[in-house]
């Protein structure tokens, strides 16, 4: 049976604008991006963890710490507007027009989120593995605030509830929580997809994608300074332990 290859993609340009520098700087004594490389590094289902970055200062470190940076990502593609798809088809265009490496699926690991358990890489390879007609795995939990209790405010001035948009048509804010249809919000913090569903459908997820339930708890993720803090407070707190996510942070060179 033919061996399933996987690429472990963790996108990280120079010119982040909320935290600068932020996928270099020491959190809780190594490179933010250094967790993201242990934990693509310790994937039972990894084969390869690439950084697709414009910036040496990073494609160094990331190098340091054990990832391929076999290019740097043209400028085109790492503007603060540029979207995950050609950022993805470039380096899957690139690994195969200059080693001949096309991998059949691709996970992405943004560096914002440290705190990315192994197992949950794994478990969005097999669920891929396991139904082969999908196009993608994302990564969802049960969001904090539930969407049928939303408004919006109207140009009279008056509140307009969006659940009954979403299909609750009597008094949706009203109603207790478990009479509301399930809701599951994207986490972003672990996302496979076929190498097609990108290169031939132009999509980072295509049309058919499957959940990978993570319990909200196991989701940080790293947007602002005050999450940066909470964060790296967790980790020195012990609240979090690098055997809880299944990984050790390695300098290789």
């Amino acid at each position: 049976m033919k061996t399933t290859q996987v690429l472990a993609l963790i996108p990280a340009r120079g010119g982040s604008k909320s935290i600068p520098r932020k996928n270099i700087l020491d959190f809780a004594g190594h490179p933010l991006i250094a967790y993201s490389i242990a934990a693509g590094l310790a994937a039972e289902t990894v084969d390869r963890v690439v950084v697709s970055t414009d910036d040496e200062e990073i494609a160094a470190v990331a190098r340091r710490y054990g990832a391929e940076t076999p290019f740097l990502r043209p400028a085109e593609h790492s503007q603060d507007n540029t979207p995950d798809l050609p950022v993805f088809q470039h380096a899957l265009g690139w690994l195969a027009e200059h080693e001949g490496y096309i991998p059949d699926i691709v996970v992405q690991l943004r560096p914002t989120s440290p705190f990315r358990r192994v197992w949950h890489i794994d478990q969005a390879v097999f669920r891929l593995i396991e139904r082969p007609e999908a196009d993608a795995v994302r990564t969802v939990c049960v969001p904090f605030q539930n969407p049928f209790k939303m408004w919006r405010i109207g140009p009279d001035g008056f509140m307009q509830p969006i659940g009954v948009d979403l299909g609750v048509p009597h008094e949706p804010y009203n109603q207790p929580r478990q009479a509301l249809p399930e809701i599951y919000w994207q986490t972003g913090y672990v996302d496979a997809a076929w190498r097609d569903t990108i290169m031939e459908k132009n999509s980072m997820t295509g049309d058919w994608i499957l959940p990978l339930i993570i319990d909200p708890s196991e989701w940080v993720d790293i947007d602002s300074p005050d999450d940066w803090r909470r964060a790296e407070r967790l980790l020195k707190n012990g609240e979090i332990t690098l055997d809880d996510l299944g990984f050790e942070i390695r300098v290789i060179g």
